[in-house]
């Protein structure tokens, strides 16, 4: 980078720690600051630095805002990268990070990170939510089939044990805690646990009419829609975690940054690649992998990348998924850059197994 002076942020709760570097000089002066929105801006005025640089943490948001009204350059970087872990050192304070942050900025070497706009971070944080409670759901049912289970009470699979009348069923078991005594009081965990499942289930059905008005006034998740196989929560996930399509430059970069890319070990004349790295947002990977499956149902393209991948072999069965998983990202991805609908691709015949 050329000569700047660069004003690195070790964000904390309370008291945030400072460093500013000038790259020329290599002049650095240290120095605490509130975490509070007035003491920052406050800084930031009194420094005017070219560039401001801080540690993705929950506070980065509103700070990234604060840096932008001031037109100051930001770097919002990923501390878990190789350069940035702290190994085989004696010594690791809040003013060595903060140098630390100061130098890799200088140098180019972080991995930066995007940061949405406030409104797009708000229906992430919408969408973790719903997710959130559907796992509690889930977790609050296996705890039910446990208690059923430990008292020698057969329960149906699957959906079929949430139907009405099973769950009126259910409530026939149910008696009052204060009631129950000795080997009865199953009964009245049995009602608990009813009751905060009845309680999950009212929490789904409001966030998820929420997220279906702002999908519906979103013309990027009506746009993946088109896609078959594609639900509206798959693609309020894709929409919110790509955010803006062009900072993308290929495909490549966009199954990167979803982790559906392998790793690569390369030494000497060795060069051989490894599983995904799983980097990013696992949620996005966790919808991907149910959109795919539904979509080798009901995508002929992608059934097509299916099989040809599998070639029938159940051992290759995840290989292929994982395919069509980065097939349908990258699908999505080339859409919205160029807010066009989901057109099919020629289908390419599947090799027939011996």
């Amino acid at each position: 980078d050329p000569a700047m002076t660069i004003l690195a942020l070790d964000l904390a709760k309370s008291k945030s720690v400072f460093c500013h570097f000038d790259t020329v000089t290599g002049e650095v002066t240290f120095g605490q600051v509130l975490t509070k929105r007035a003491q920052l801006r406050e800084l930031l005025e009194k420094m005017r630095p070219e560039r401001v640089v801080i540690e993705i943490c929950p506070l980065a948001g509103w700070v990234h805002d604060l840096v932008q009204e001031l037109n100051i350059e930001i770097q919002v970087a990923d501390p878990t990268q190789d350069a940035w872990k702290w190994k085989n050192v004696k010594r690791k304070t809040d003013e060595d990070d903060a140098l630390k942050l100061a130098r890799l900025s200088a140098l180019g070497q972080l991995n930066l990170v995007h940061i949405p706009s406030p409104k797009m971070r708000q229906w992430r944080r919408l969408i973790e939510l719903r997710h959130t409670l559907v796992v509690e759901r889930t977790r609050c049912k296996n705890r039910i089939r446990a208690i059923l289970l430990q008292e020698e009470r057969n329960w149906p699979a699957g959906q079929r044990g949430w139907s009405q009348s099973q769950r009126a069923e259910l409530k026939n078991l149910v008696r009052p805690l204060v009631e129950c005594e000795g080997t009865e009081l199953w009964r009245g965990v049995l009602g608990i646990e009813l009751r905060h499942l009845e309680q999950i289930g009212a929490l789904v059905v409001e966030v998820e009419a929420k997220l279906d008005g702002l999908a519906a006034t979103d013309a990027r998740t009506v746009l993946l829609r088109t896609i078959p196989g594609v639900a509206q929560r798959t693609a309020e996930v894709i929409v919110t975690t790509i955010d803006r399509a062009r900072r993308f430059k290929t495909a490549r970069q966009v199954a990167s940054y979803a982790g559906l890319t392998p790793r690569r070990f390369q030494s000497g004349q060795m060069d051989r690649q490894g599983r995904i790295s799983k980097r990013g947002s696992h949620l996005l990977r966790q919808v991907l992998n149910q959109a795919a499956w539904m979509a080798v149902r009901w995508n002929k393209h992608l059934r097509s990348v299916y099989l040809r991948i599998s070639g029938g072999v159940a051992a290759r069965r995840k290989l292929a998924i994982v395919a069509v998983m980065r097939k349908l990202l990258v699908t999505a991805w080339a859409m919205l850059r160029d807010a066009r609908a989901y057109r099919p691709p020629r289908v390419i015949p599947a090799p027939v197994a011996a």
